[in-house]
C-alpha cells in the first residue's frame, strides 16, 4: 500500500510547501515545526488501519463506550534528521516504545557511497506494528539496510514506511526489497542528482533542522 498526501488537498501540503521554500526554511525552528506537524499528520492516518477495542470510560455523570488502540506500535527513526518527525509521532502515540537507528552515506569515488549503519537502540520489536521515518526516501538504500536489519532481529508483524518526499527510484527499490510494508509518503518527485538528492526536494533536512556537518 502506498499513501501519497500531495494527492488530496489538505492542510498538509501547505507544511509541505513552507519546507520546501528556500526562504522560508532558512527558519530552522519553523522547519523543525513543519516537519513534527507531519509527523502528527502521519500518526492520525496511520492509526485508522490500526485495530481497537471497545472500552468503558467512566466520566462524571456517567458511561462511555469508547473505541481505543488495541496494541501501541514501535516508532523508530533514522538519526538526526529524523528527530523533529519522530516528535510528531510520539506527541500522537504518546504511550509507544521508541527506536533510534544511526545511518549515514561513506563517501566512495566516482560520486558513489555506501550506507554504514553503526547504532542500533530498540525495544523488543517481535510481533509488533513499526513505524519507521526519515524525511527524505532519495535511493531507498538506508530505508530497505535499516529494515532489513530489524526485520533479522526481529519477527515484525507490520511495517510502515513515512518519508515527507520520496524520489520515484527510491519508491521502486523499497517495494522491490520490502514488498510488504506500507508506504506513507507526503510527495513524490522525479529526479535524482548523481549525488543522490532529490529534485526539486527541499534540500539536506539534517542541515536545515540542526546546521551544517562537517
Amino acid at each position: 500500500m502506498i499513501t501519497i498526501f500531495s494527492k488530496t488537498n489538505s492542510i498538509a501540503n501547505h507544511f509541505l510547501a513552507e519546507l520546501r521554500h528556500i526562504d522560508i526554511q532558512s527558519d530552522r525552528m519553523r522547519f523543525r515545526k513543519n516537519l513534527e506537524r507531519l509527523g502528527e499528520i502521519f500518526a492520525y492516518e496511520i492509526s485508522k488501519k490500526m485495530t481497537y477495542t471497545s472500552e468503558e470510560i467512566v466520566t462524571p455523570l456517567g458511561v462511555a463506550t469508547v473505541p481505543l488502540l488495541k496494541e501501541q506500535p514501535v516508532l523508530a527513526t533514522i538519526l538526526r534528521a529524523g528527530l523533529p518527525m519522530h516528535q510528531g509521532f510520539m506527541n500522537y502515540f504518546d504511550r509507544a516504545d521508541s527506536a533510534y537507528i544511526a545511518a549515514y552515506r561513506k563517501n566512495k569515488k566516482n560520486s558513489e557511497f555506501e550506507i554504514k549503519v553503526e547504532y542500533f537502540s530498540t525495544p523488543d520489536m517481535a510481533n509488533r506494528i513499526v513505524i519507521v521515518s526519515d524525511p527524505m526516501l532519495a535511493t531507498g538504500k538506508s530505508m530497505v539496510i535499516v529494515c532489513k536489519e530489524l526485520m533479522a532481529r526481529f519477527d515484525i508483524k507490520e511495517l510502515h514506511l513515512v518519508s515527507i518526499i520520496a524520489s520515484i527510484e527510491g519508491i521502486e527499490h523499497v517495494r522491490a526489497h520490502l514488498p510488504k510494508a506500507n508506504l506513507w509518503l507526503g510527495a513524490v518527485d522525479e529526479e535524482l542528482t548523481s549525488k543522490a538528492y532529490i529534485v526539486p526536494g527541499l534540500g539536506d533536512a539534517g542541515d536545515l533542522c540542526f546546521g551544517e556537518k562537517l
